[in-house]
């Protein structure tokens, strides 16, 4: 049970106390009306006394009584009916409410509060996990404070209103006051009627209420004089007469009203009977119209006493748990009953009325103890007395009958002191026929519980209360449960479930008794153990019960919350349930928004809102493809999210900034983020232009089986109007709901969401001015769909469209705030260490000033190409803002996959049909002569955008006179070439551009796109060059090469391509170009079917010093020759340049710390190795033959070879490495010192190229002369651009046997060493002699030639490579 305010022996005491009737006259009762009180009010808190009791019995013993306590009753001779006293009992119950804010009945464990008795208690009150270890704390704990005070109020009550018994004397009066006032003028004969009417009462058969202990009653008499008014010396004579009369002891003089009414009202004096007129206020309601009740001279009572109670009774007590279904009766059918609401608030309209009035107005303190003092008299002097006589009597009455021998305190003594509980008598009781046996039955049970509870014998009372429980009495059976709920939880092992089922049960009678205060108050205590276990279906039902009785008590937040929960959690009940849910709540929230139209809007708790899924996206939504016309794919919110992508998007961005910037990015650089989500970095304030449009993808969730029908929904906005070039800020405005001309907003008229559905709703925003805007949620109209339940199985959400369904027509407005919850920081050690959350302002945007726009679009472009082929498109740019735009640039990281072509017109093809075959290059018609024979041309990197200091991926747009006006477009030709990798390809597009106008928000926009191009196989190149035996070209130069090139086609049939034309080769350098074809066929082209390779040969020379311009040189197979200095065919060169160089530079940064060790000795290397450097590109352009759709298609591309060292090969695009086999693990300590790159011996062998002329056949008759004499001249020729020491040795001799065997032996005659010095590029001939002994094959490579850069030591001095074999014919004649 809960903790009562009175310990059990007071409690016990207080049930059984002497009753002592009042009978006043009417001047007498005028004179305690004074102070708005009744005789029998006024002496009530005085009743009990302040000192012991001595009081003997008949063996002469003495017993000492403490805190003894009367009862003062005013006589009535009608028994209330039944119904009366159970609308006592209800109001008591009703009144008697936890008051608001209480702190004092909440159990504190740790860190957990559980409300045991506060009604304010909601359906979200958490309750904890280890419940069960925490509550069996609860019953030591010193804060363990859980009162019913509601229980004791019925438990007065009841006990007061006991009906009097003939079998039993303990409610019948043992004594009679008889007040008189001083002021009448016969006092005595005044009480000689009362007297009189006191014994018609008691002895006349005409009443039978109330009863009477003895027939011979104590009559005190008691005359009350009034200080104020009346005479003190009449009073005390009459009081003397009075003493003669009735003896001192049966008389009293009582003096009140001390204290003048119209003076000394500021003087606080304690009112002491409020406490007591709040019941007495409640037993004045007479609501109850069918049970009157007459009083004899007071109508105001404090103990109405019965012949019985309810007239229908089932015989015993039911204790069948099945007879409480939790379910709640509502008889009306509606949640608008509020009748007991209505008379609730009038019951305390009249408690606030009479708790206003002031009692004991003309009482001082001192009329206080004299009111105390006469209680004290009469108890000590006249009652005490009567009742030891009577006692006496009483046992000598016992004794003289036969067998009995046991006296009253005995017996008394014998069923108090016991432990056992008397079950027994209790189940007699029960099955007793009768209302009094009932009665009985029930004051024994509520003794016995709490003598029980005192024991700590929890379970024995819980029993006991829940056996009395009965479908005859719904408030008495709620007021037993809910004790016997308290039971479980104070046991030494709290049962804190049964706890919660037993508060469930005491709920439902309380609201089948009209209690629905308490019903709520149980079910919300309830709540506490249920809720978070899992148990949805027992937390439905909770809740739904507390919102309707929180509805029902006008307590609509609690409904509210209650229905709230419902929803929110995950539900198990069916679709039709589910809907009954929603619909409630839809009631009762329109209700709670009826009450307060002009209110802020209420949070609503469907659907569900994904916050952190919340994407914005700034700027208009991209256009669709329009036949040949495509738009730029930009960003859109169909897109999804790649980290990847985004920071390559990123470092374009950067990348154009910085060549914009003259290489440094600026430190308010912020990136474009065009869609902002989860993963982007939203830290910073985004930007937004205006009159673009602002959107915002909200993801809803339906967690309900039954579909969600939202209507006009739209965004909820606060917007601070802020001019940027200005000082002073506009005001805030929030909502938006007037203020379109600053926002305007776009609504949904219907968005449905069916059930268990995940949907995306986009709002749009339009910003009117500059300023802060910050989104706050989204607002709209909550309903259901008409016929949202499903029948026979099918759901009829299934095929809805929007603006095709009903709505019920139960709808209400509210607004559901985008809360987005920032990354958690972790960065510093205080981050690491605590929980910390860094800002998320997507939804915050600044809106700048106007901006340019640009839409790009793409004509013709391809989707498919073969690997190197070129293919012209053309894009077209459009301003379609209201401002102009400047400095248009592209950026990519692929720049060699496409070209706006040169800088100068001259460069550039304007249109494609002035050439054969509608080619893409620029060409002209060769002369037939000239087939095979390199034809000469220049450029400058400067004019294809190479060599000016940027970077190669920032491309400049040609645009006419560089900016696009307001709403102009402009179209521009675009040559694409297929990467050289097959595949598919994702190609971005970064277009950069700014405004005319200077922004300090907004410096710069930017477009993107992705091309998607999917390309095949086509050719392969693989070229070497070597060195010419051939010192010397036509111009009388040495140092010429030979180019092979090996063409290859790899591509298959299922890409259409018949064959391949080689067409033209060209070669582009600074330093070298091709000079003509080595004649291999008399076919003017070179046809490739599938799988089939070709070799081609060519001669190059070195060109003329120009250290600006490239030489391209262009030897011609067909009848055309394309421009190879002209775009598009020199742009992709120059750019593949590019990208190789970039590729080789990234390789060789690794190694510039080590060359960087001893310069001398690098400046040496470096020279060494410029003598195997080519610097030599090749292009091969190409013609191909596709069968498409039955129509032949000419398709055109090109190649590119960059030889640079002399024997090595080089491909058209890099060879894929061979994954090395595994191998062993080797672990090293590397050197500190970086050792220098040495030259490789093939280097050092490429100083000097010697040659050897003579002649091939040489004649000569040994029979004349026996020695043979040949001249031999010997070509040096250094290749180096130093000045080289060199030295011939002819000593050397062939010591191979093979060599001997196969070419003879000779000797050279004359000096047979020469040191020379040869300066750059120098060719020197020397004049040498062989002499030969007898015929033969001789092979005259025998000299040895060392070489070394002048000055130098001899560290890299190597023998020189020989040419092949100078093999000679010596014959006879």
């Amino acid at each position: 049970m809960a903790q009562c305010v009175q310990s059990v022996q007071e409690f016990i005491q207080d049930s059984f106390v002497p009753l002592v009737a009042a009978l006043c006259s009417e001047e007498a009762e005028r004179l305690t009306r004074k102070n708005s009180l009744s005789f029998a009010e006024l002496v009530k808190p005085f009743c009990r006394l302040t000192s012991e009791v001595h009081m003997r019995d008949p063996n002469n013993q003495l017993h000492i009584i403490k805190n003894l306590k009367i009862a003062v009753n005013n006589i009535i001779t009608h028994p209330p009916q039944p119904g009366a006293i159970r609308k006592l009992l209800n109001d008591v119950v009703s009144v008697s409410q936890p008051a608001e804010g209480l702190v004092a009945n909440v159990i504190t464990a740790g860190d957990y509060d559980l409300n045991i008795s506060d009604r304010s208690v909601k359906a979200s009150v958490p309750w904890y996990s280890n419940w069960k270890e925490t509550l069996m704390e609860l019953n030591t704990s010193t804060f363990y404070s859980a009162t019913t005070p509601w229980f004791e109020s019925y438990r007065e009550c009841f006990l007061q209103s006991m009906p009097a018994s003939d079998h039993e004397f303990l409610n019948h009066y043992v004594a009679c006051m008889l007040v008189v006032s001083s002021s009448e003028p016969e006092p005595v004969e005044q009480f000689l009627k009362l007297s009189q009417e006191q014994h018609r009462i008691q002895h006349s058969s005409e009443y039978l209420y109330p009863k009477w202990f003895i027939p011979n009653t104590l009559k005190y008499y008691v005359l009350l004089h009034d200080v104020s008014t009346g005479e003190e010396q009449r009073a005390d004579s009459i009081y003397e007469e009075m003493k003669q009369r009735y003896g001192t002891q049966g008389c009293y003089l009582l003096k009140i009203n001390s204290r003048v009414s119209n003076r000394g009202m500021d003087e606080q004096i304690p009112d002491p009977w409020s406490q007591y007129l709040q019941k007495n206020t409640i037993q004045n309601q007479d609501g109850c119209e069918d049970c009157p009740y007459t009083v004899i001279s007071n109508k105001n009572t404090d103990h109405l006493i019965s012949d019985g109670l309810d007239s229908e009774i089932k015989d015993g007590l039911s204790n069948n748990f099945k007879t409480h279904p939790l379910q709640l009766d509502h008889p009306s059918g509606s949640l608008d009953s509020t009748d007991y609401v209505k008379a609730t608030a009038s019951l305390q309209d009249s408690k606030k009325s009479n708790s206003g009035t002031p009692h004991g107005a003309c009482l001082t303190l001192t009329d206080h103890d004299r009111i105390r003092q006469f209680i004290q008299e009469f108890t000590f002097r006249g009652l005490l007395p009567h009742i030891e006589k009577t006692i006496r009597q009483l046992n000598d009455q016992l004794i003289s009958r036969k067998g009995l021998s046991r006296s009253l305190f005995s017996a008394t003594k014998k069923w108090f002191s016991g432990s056992k509980v008397p079950e027994k008598s209790i189940n007699e009781l029960k099955n007793t026929s009768g209302l009094l046996n009932m009665v009985l039955a029930e004051r024994c049970v509520l003794l016995s519980a709490e003598i029980l509870k005192s024991q700590s014998k929890y379970s024995e009372a819980a029993a006991l209360l829940i056996r009395l429980t009965s479908e005859d009495s719904d408030l008495r059976s709620a007021l037993l449960l809910e004790q016997a709920a308290h039971c479980f939880i104070n046991m030494r092992s709290p049962m804190v479930r049964k706890f919660a089922f037993h508060m469930i049960l005491a709920g439902h009678r309380f609201s089948k008794a009209g209690q629905k205060k308490h019903a709520l108050r149980c079910y919300c205590q309830a709540m506490q153990v249920y809720k978070g276990k899992g148990w949805s279906l027992a937390e439905d039902h909770i809740n739904f019960t507390i919102g309707r009785q929180s509805f029902t008590l006008r307590q609509l937040d609690n409904a509210v919350s209650a229905f709230r929960h419902i929803l929110i959690n995950d539900s198990k009940q069916p679709p039709a349930q589910q809907g009954a849910f929603l619909r409630e709540y839809l009631y009762v929230y329109k209700n709670v928004t009826q009450l307060s139209p002009d209110g802020p809007l209420p949070q609503l708790p469907l659907p569900y809102i994904n916050s952190s899924a919340t994407r914005v996206f700034f700027g208009h939504d991209r256009r669709p493809a329009e036949g040949e016309k495509q738009a730029a794919t930009h960003v859109s919110l169909d897109q999804e999210y790649d980290s990847e992508s985004s920071q390559q998007w990123k470092e374009l961005e950067e990348q154009v900034v910085s060549v914009i910037n003259k290489g440094i990015i600026p430190s308010n650089f912020q990136p474009t983020q065009f869609c902002l989500n989860r993963y982007s970095d939203n830290s910073r304030f985004p930007l937004a232009v205006i009159e673009e449009p602002v959107t915002v993808e909200v993801s809803f969730r339906n967690p309900l089986k039954v579909p969600l029908l939202l209507t006009d929904l739209s965004l909820l906005w606060k917007f601070q109007p802020k001019d940027f070039n200005a000082k002073h800020d506009g005001e805030t405005k929030e909502l938006g709901a007037c203020d379109d001309d600053m926002i305007g907003a776009e609504a949904i008229a219907e968005f449905l969401i069916n059930s268990e559905e995940t949907k995306v709703a986009r709002l749009k925003l339009f910003p009117h001015q500059t300023g802060e805007l910050h989104i706050l949620g989204v607002v709209y109209n909550l309903g259901t769909v008409q016929g949202a339940v499903t029948l026979d199985g099918i759901d009829p959400s299934i095929g809805l469209q929007t603006g095709k369904f009903v709505s019920n027509g139960l709808s209400v407005r509210g607004r559901q705030d985008l809360e987005i919850q920032g990354p958690r920081l972790n960065n510093t050690k205080e981050e690491k260490t605590s929980i910390k959350y860094g800002p998320d302002r997507r939804l915050d945007p600044i809106i700048t000033e106007e901006m340019p726009l640009l839409e790009v679009f793409f004509i013709n472009f391809p989707t498919g190409l073969l690997c190197g082929e070129i293919r012209k498109a053309y894009v077209e740019f459009v301003n379609v803002s209201k401002c102009p735009l400047t400095a248009l640039k592209v950026v990519s990281k692929h720049p060699e996959f496409f070209t706006f072509g040169g800088n100068t017109a001259v460069l550039t093809p304007l249109s494609p049909s002035a050439s054969e075959n509608c080619s893409a290059y620029k060409t002209v018609v060769t002369d037939p002569t000239s087939v095979r024979t390199a034809l000469l041309s220049s450029a400058s990197s400067v004019d294809f955008g190479v060599g000016t200091g940027g970077q190669p991926e920032v491309i400049h747009v040609p645009l006419p006179d560089a900016v696009l006006l307001p709403g102009a477009s402009v179209q521009l030709p675009m040559w694409l070439r297929g990467p050289d990798e097959e595949g598919v390809h994702e190609i971005n597009f970064l277009f950069y551009y700014e405004s005319i106008k200077r922004h300090s928000k907004m410096c710069h926009r930017v477009l993107r796109h992705t091309a998607v191009i999917c390309t095949s196989r086509s050719l392969h190149i693989r070229a070497t060059v070597c060195r010419s035996n051939a010192l010397e070209d036509e111009e009388g130069r040495g140092d010429n090469m030979l180019v092979f090139v090996d063409v290859e086609n790899i591509n298959t049939s299922e890409t259409g391509v018949k064959e391949f034309h080689i067409v033209q080769v060209s070669s582009n350098s600074k330093h070298w170009k091709l000079q003509k074809s080595v004649k291999i066929s008399e076919d003017k082209d070179t046809k490739l079917a599938s799988r089939e390779r070709a070799k081609l040969c060519f001669k190059a020379v070195r060109c003329k010093n120009s250290e600006e311009n490239y030489t391209f040189a262009d030897i011609v197979f067909g009848n055309e020759q394309i421009i190879s200095s002209a775009s598009p065919c020199a742009d992709f060169f120059f750019q593949s340049l590019s990208s190789e160089f970039k590729r080789t530079h990234v390789q060789s940064h690794a190694h510039a710390s080590q060359r960087a060790a001893k310069q001398s000795f690098d400046e040496t290397v470096r020279l060494i190795q410029q003598c195997s450097e080519v610097d030599l590109n090749i292009v091969v352009l190409w013609k191909a033959y596709v069968v498409e759709d039955n129509k032949q298609l000419i398709l055109e591309g090109q190649h590119h070879v960059a030889l640079n060292t002399v024997g090595k090969e080089a491909f058209s695009f890099p060879q894929k490495q061979e994954l090395p086999e595994m191998v062993l693990l080797k672990f090293f300590r590397p050197e500190n010192t970086p050792v220098p790159a040495r030259p490789t011996p093939e280097q050092l062998s490429n100083l000097i190229k010697t040659s050897l002329h003579y002649p091939e056949s040489f004649n000569h008759s040994f029979h004349q002369k026996s020695l043979c004499l040949v001249p031999v001249t010997l070509l040096l020729s250094n290749c180096s651009q130093a000045v080289v020491d060199v030295m011939i040795d002819l000593r050397h001799k062939t010591t191979s046997p093979e060599a001997l065997e196969i070419h003879g032996s000779f000797t050279w005659l004359g000096q047979t060493q020469y040191k020379l010095q040869l300066k750059s590029q120098e060719v020197y001939s020397l004049q040498l002699k062989a002499c030969f002994v007898h015929t033969g094959v001789y092979n005259l490579g025998t000299p040895r030639v060392f070489a070394k850069l002048a000055d130098q030591v001899t560290l890299f001095e190597t023998s020189q490579q020989n040419s092949m074999p100078a093999l000679i014919i010596i014959n006879n004649i």
